[in-house]
């Protein structure tokens, strides 16, 4: 299959890039600059220069290929406080997307969940995109979504939620957590995401939700308790009232309880994680080098 990739030069991206391709598959990927493209030629799919304001281009793109995993999001924008624009465009990317592909039969497999229980992850402005791809089950497309976990880990992350974590922690000299810390992460490592997505562009059928979650969820206190031993610093716990001052606009993801159940996903697509647990990941300690 001619597969077509939106942020193929980040963190999950290549790794679905690489994935597809040693299943033998023909990767287009998405690059918004140069050190971009050069990454994902290296990495041996074929490059398309631009972004997700063009959605002529990522319409074209779409239409020459068999299926498209649409991973990219301006999170430039989102950092700087405009998550508005970045939702726009994301939603943007995908209605350019669902036209090219409506009646065709072909693939669209997107983040998201239509809905989420979580009141702090609900407020996400990208569910609408989720949202538009899961419509598109009905208007001819093998629209996919798949629920990414908070935590995706490995040696490719360097801006998630444990990287992010350990800059707190070594910054103030303490690892915290939220009150009593039993709120929970699913989390899954980067190589078995890649893999999901790769079953998910091969087998899933129409409207399938899909659950990326290894681990249904991983108690941040143990997430905190594990970056306090690898540093050497104390691990506390604080009240909600001190999460701005210590966590800042990361704050309001720390009370996040959020367990998933890959159960049914593995059930229709045959998908069994093998690489390390979250756990397993940080003793290994490539979190924690330089």
């Amino acid at each position: 299959m001619r597969v077509f990739v939106t942020g193929a030069g980040g963190h999950i991206g290549s790794a679905v890039v690489t994935e597809l391709l040693q299943a033998g598959h023909e990767v287009v990927g998405l690059a918004r600059s140069e050190s971009s493209a050069a990454a994902v030629k290296a990495l041996g799919a074929e490059v398309r220069l631009g972004d997700l304001a063009d959605t002529d281009g990522l319409r074209k793109a779409a239409a020459d290929a068999d299926a498209v995993v649409h991973l990219a999001f301006d999170n430039a924008a989102a950092l700087a406080g405009d998550w508005s624009a970045a939702a726009a465009a994301d939603l943007a990317a995908a209605r350019a997307f669902g036209e090219a592909l409506a009646g065709t039969g072909k693939a669209l497999v997107g983040i998201g969940m239509p809905r989420v229980a979580d009141e702090i992850l609900a407020a996400n402005p990208r569910l609408a995109t989720g949202r538009l791809i899961a419509g598109l089950a009905g208007q001819g497309v093998r629209a996919v979504l798949v629920a990414v976990p908070q935590v995706v880990h490995s040696t490719r992350d360097r801006s998630g939620f444990v990287p992010t974590l350990i800059r707190f922690a070594r910054a103030s000299g303490v690892s915290c957590y939220l009150g009593d810390g039993a709120n929970r992460w699913p989390a899954v490592h980067t190589l078995d995401l890649a893999r999901l997505y790769r079953l998910a562009v091969e087998q899933a059928p129409a409207g399938a939700q899909l659950i990326a979650a290894a681990e249904e969820g991983v108690r941040v206190r143990d997430i905190a308790g594990a970056i306090g031993r690898r540093l050497g610093v104390p691990v506390r716990s604080i009240p909600a009232g001190q999460a701005a001052g210590r966590f800042g606009p990361f704050a309001p993801l720390m009370s996040i309880d959020n367990p998933l159940s890959s159960l049914d996903t593995r059930r229709l697509l045959g998908w069994e994680p093998v690489h390390p647990t979250l756990m397993a990941d940080l003793e290994e300690g490539h979190y924690f080098a330089g």
